[in-house]
């Protein structure tokens, strides 16, 4: 009922002076009953050094030597120590895939770390060094998940392979040894699991002179006091800085935000109604709720997978066991072709849309839920999730929503959360040449 009434508020046209008053109530009636009478609070996310509040691994609590040696370790392009190609070496890092600007994804629909060249304006004229052919390049078969509020991922990639704890709890049969996903065994949470697997997979290492040579030991000792020395500078170590770092990426700073901390004007009235509908008609919040507005399930809403869009795609197959979503990971029938809830801030920094890059703006995918029929004939019919259905949304609707999402939802001081140097002096988030010329890097 209060959804109706809210609703109903914002079809009625006040006068200006009245209109963001109108909508404001609106806007508090539907959050609190889409959470439970929790309202405003249940979708505000904390401040990034309040450490206590940001969701902890209870085995990797936030501090702020973690979180500094983190920040620098995420961007250190001096950690690629292990190339496949000598060439490549101190050349990428964490945030060749994950940097600020894009909203902590790729800037391009397929991110490329090892045999990747340039940068372009904003990740998207990265390409293929021509030294690299085949397995060489260094690239994942779906679309690269953003680092963007992953503390509030239990599990952590689109099939939430990575993670020991929450829904991983009972999937220690799909704990492969010899496969990254052994990783799981240290029984950490998703994020600290995936930063500490990524430094194996994508080939990065810290050797010793480089430790003491750029000041790096000092940080580990005053980031793991507690840890012998002979453990202190190891992948574990480094993984558990960089996700105590990535904890604390957060869009507090997007105009939502702003508004549901008390800032009455931080929202245009066209960002307030397109919320109203986003939890309201649209039912949105089903899905996407909570501070981070995503959810820890996984649906199958039937998008097209990486290896059927038309953008020339490195190392994707038919065969690719990363299609099959949550299921390529538990061998679960029911899991089949399920992915994980995204969360939805900063996504127009990077406009490529779905597991597979399907899809090139805010605009298209609500249009395509509006639909709400499939686009990926190989998903069958059974597998499509209940909620994915027509909306019935008008065109108006969907620009609406569109603006909340693509606005309302944008934090554009992500550039906060970059290190001001490496202690390396190199180049970050890439540190090839061709990348150093367009980003006017020594």
């Amino acid at each position: 009922m209060m959804v109706v009434l809210a609703i109903l508020t914002v079809g009625c046209k006040k006068e200006s002076g009245n209109e963001n008053a109108e909508l404001d109530l609106a806007l508090d009636e539907i959050l609190n009953d889409v959470s439970n009478n929790e309202g405003r609070s249940f979708f505000t996310l904390p401040e990034s050094n309040d450490y206590l509040t940001i969701p902890n691994d209870p085995n990797n609590p936030i501090t702020e030597e973690k979180v500094e040696l983190g920040k620098l370790l995420y961007h250190e392009t001096g950690l690629a120590i292990h190339p496949k190609n000598p060439i490549s070496k101190n050349t990428y890092s964490c945030a060749s895939c994950h940097f600020a600007s894009a909203g902590f994804q790729a800037g391009r629909f397929q991110g490329i770390g090892e045999g990747g060249i340039g940068i372009g304006v904003n990740g998207e004229g990265r390409v293929r060094g021509s030294l690299y052919e085949g397995d060489s390049l260094d690239v994942q078969p779906i679309r690269s998940p953003t680092t963007l509020h992953v503390a509030y991922q239990k599990v952590m990639l689109w099939n939430g392979q990575f993670g020991a704890t929450g829904l991983n709890a009972n999937t220690g049969d799909a704990w492969v040894y010899g496969t990254p996903i052994e990783t799981n065994y240290l029984g950490y949470e998703g994020t600290e699991t995936q930063a500490i697997a990524g430094l194996k997979v994508h080939r990065m290492g810290l050797d010793e002179d480089f430790l003491i040579t750029y000041g790096y030991k000092q940080l580990f000792d005053a980031a793991f006091p507690d840890i012998p020395e002979e453990n202190r500078y190891d992948n574990e170590r480094m993984g558990l800085a960089i996700a105590a770092y990535e904890r604390t990426l957060l869009a507090n700073e997007a105009p939502f935000q702003k508004w549901l901390k008390g800032s009455a004007n931080a929202m245009t009235p066209a960002q307030k109604e397109g919320a109203i509908l986003f939890f309201g008609k649209a039912e949105c919040g089903t899905c996407h709720t909570g501070p981070a507005l995503n959810k820890m399930n996984f649906e199958a809403i039937g998008m097209m997978d990486l290896v059927q869009v038309s953008h020339e795609s490195f190392k994707v197959s038919m065969t690719d066991k990363e299609r099959k979503g949550r299921g390529g990971f538990t061998g679960e029938e029911e899991d089949m072709f399920k992915f994980k809830t995204p969360q939805l801030y900063n996504l127009k920094d990077s406009p490529f849309y779905g597991h597979g890059s399907s899809m090139f703006s805010i605009k298209e995918v609500i249009e395509y839920k509006n639909r709400g029929v499939k686009e990926n004939s190989a998903v069958p019919d059974d597998k499509i999730s209940a909620d994915f259905k027509p909306l019935g949304l008008t065109t108006e609707e969907v620009d609406l929503i569109t603006e909340f999402i693509e606005n309302g939802l944008h934090d554009n001081n992500l550039n906060r959360y970059l290190p001001e140097r490496l202690l390396s002096g190199y180049c970050f988030p890439f540190n090839d040449p061709l990348a150093k010329n367009q980003m006017g890097c020594d």
